[in-house]
This record gives C-alpha cells, structure tokens and sequence, in this order.
C-alpha cells in the first residue's frame, strides 16, 4: 500500500523544490547577466567609440594603422585614408584599418 501512495501524483501541482519550472533556468539566465556585463558591454562601447574616432578624423592627424604603420593623414575619401608615412611617401589605406589616433 506504501508504494502505491508514492507513486501517486501530487496534488498540489509544484515540483519538489518549490521552485516550479523555473529552477533549472536561474543559473543559465545568471550567467547570461554575467557574460553580459563583463564581456558584451564593454565591447560595444569599445566599438562606439573607435566608430566615432573614425568619423571625427580631420586632415593632419596621426594615426597608427592595424598593421602599425604610423602617418599622418594627408586626404581623407569616404572610406579610404592617405597617409603621409615618410617624406615623398604617401600610401592610401582603408579607412577602417586604422586603429588609433595619437594624441595631439
């Protein structure tokens, strides 16, 4: 007779745990929350901000591209950069390449 009433159902309806169907979900949407703020954040303010660097570059900056070329910008086309990088030398980059600007 004692097995029969174990395997009964509940009446109640709830999981043992008290926690119902969400239990499980609460670690996975923590870690979400987590990776949110530690690594998805930062990198879109990261991008914002080198977006508007790119925008904001004037004629006679100095830049340093991603492959480390230092120069500094002669003309600026809508997504091409020509950089003066030495005396009598000039080469045309894209404009998304650059990393930085020094500081003036």
């Amino acid at each position: 007779m004692n097995q029969v009433y174990a395997m009964a159902p509940r009446s109640e309806g709830a999981a043992p745990g008290g926690m119902g169907g969400l239990g499980p979900f609460v670690p996975i949407i923590l870690i979400f929350i987590i990776f949110y703020f530690l690594l998805i954040r930062p990198q879109q303010i990261k991008q914002k901000k080198h977006r508007e660097m790119l925008q904001n570059l004037e004629r006679g900056d100095e830049v340093v591209t991603n492959g480390g070329i230092h120069g500094t910008i002669v003309r600026i086309k809508e997504d091409v950069v020509t950089l003066k990088v030495a005396e009598k030398m000039e080469i045309q980059v894209s404009k998304s390449a650059i990393a930085y600007r020094k500081k003036k």
